[in-house]
């Protein structure tokens, strides 16, 4: 009997070769589409999660013989998503969405959806690989081949215990090139689509407003100051502002100057030249481990604290419910709400978590 695998289907085209993938592998196919967001009168749809997305994914389905589902998750996405999203700006942090509908939705929800289904595994799109691993004897998440594409970043809050049931087809595969020219092979209608940039819930990429609208976050006017506190100008409300911007802050000065600090106490944004936006040290909470329970002891690894960011060699201690974390080097523009994603010299995900 063929084992049974619930996709789920964006619409795009490395989920919908993923479901070819799939078939040839042997595998019962069965394409899902999770509803997540439905967008205002005057704002546009997202790529990946609105109702032409749910169409491409049916057509391709159609085209494949097999069956598609979609599934209402609106409710849960608000509330673990955007609402996450919403609060942690009201804090002055820089939230990580994909993170989030990872954990609660893709492999929260979703996973759920295929118990029901009586599926044996559920697969996904992304590029990513799940291997077991000899060292920690366990299945562990790996980065992709495809480095300049690898979304291990993304996915290091799946829980442990889910990996042995989680599929990514495109683990193998080295480059997009090669992706839409299966789907070409294929014929499938979507095999020349746009990839999705954009955060889903903001498919114009415009947060302010939509933090304005969605959470009221007028904006609240303070003072812009060097770190020995001496005012420069004003700044236009904290969620215009990002650790690390240099452009658009509103003020000239005698050298360039970045956002070192969004102190939301103070309302206060605090400035400094880009040599003051590196540090060796963080900490992190909420965090997750793949290959172990917990950190009894500090180990060295490689960490990443941004999606474009490089991998870092540091050594991270425990600290009670939080995680400090030394880096060999320095960091540029470290930013509270980001994730740090830990990694062994294989490449294989350690664990992570959110950085305070």
């Amino acid at each position: 009997m063929k084992k049974k695998v619930l996709l789920g289907m964006s619409g795009g085209v490395d989920s919908s070769v993923s479901a070819v993938l799939l078939q040839q592998q042997g595998y019962e196919v069965i394409g899902c589409t999770m509803k997540l967001w439905e967008p205002g009168d005057d704002e546009e749809e997202s790529a990946c999660c609105g109702s032409q997305a749910v169409y491409d994914a049916k057509r391709v389905c159609d085209q494949l013989r097999i069956p598609h589902y979609t599934i209402n998750c609106k409710n849960e996405f608000k509330e673990k998503v955007v609402d996450n999203f919403i609060r942690e700006y009201k804090e002055a942090r820089t939230p990580n969405p994909c993170v989030e509908c990872n954990r609660h939705l893709k492999f929260g929800a979703f996973y759920q959806k295929a118990k029901e289904l009586e599926c044996d595994y559920i697969a996904t799109g992304h590029y990513a690989s799940i291997q077991f691993s000899n060292r920690y004897q366990q299945y562990v998440l790996k980065k992709s081949k495809e480095e300049k594409k690898d979304q291990t970043y993304f996915l290091y809050a799946i829980p442990k215990g889910e990996l042995e049931r989680i599929i990514f087809p495109l683990q193998s595969h080295t480059n997009k090139e090669d992706i839409r020219k299966i789907a070409k092979e294929n014929n499938l209608t979507v095999a020349q689509k746009k990839d999705s940039q954009e955060i889903c819930f903001i498919p114009d990429n415009d947060y302010q407003s939509f933090l304005k609208k969605y959470g009221k976050n007028e904006k609240q006017k303070g003072n812009i100051v060097l770190k020995n506190g001496e005012v420069l100008g004003q700044q236009q409300g904290l969620i215009n502002y990002t650790i690390g911007q240099r452009k658009g802050i509103g003020i000239s000065y005698q050298e360039p100057l970045y956002v070192l600090e969004l102190n939301k106490d103070k309302n206060e944004v605090v400035v400094g030249t880009e040599k003051e936006l590196y540090s060796k040290e963080l900490y992190a909470k909420d965090i997750n481990w793949i290959v172990f329970e917990s950190l009894k002891e500090p180990i060295k690894c490689k960490a990443k604290i941004r999606y474009r960011a490089k991998e870092a060699d540091c050594t991270v201690y425990p600290d009670g419910d939080t995680i400090k974390v030394v880096f060999q080097d320095e960091q540029r523009a470290i930013t509270p709400g980001q994730s740090v994603v830990f990694y062994d010299i294989d490449g294989i995900v350690l664990g992570g978590g959110k950085i305070l």
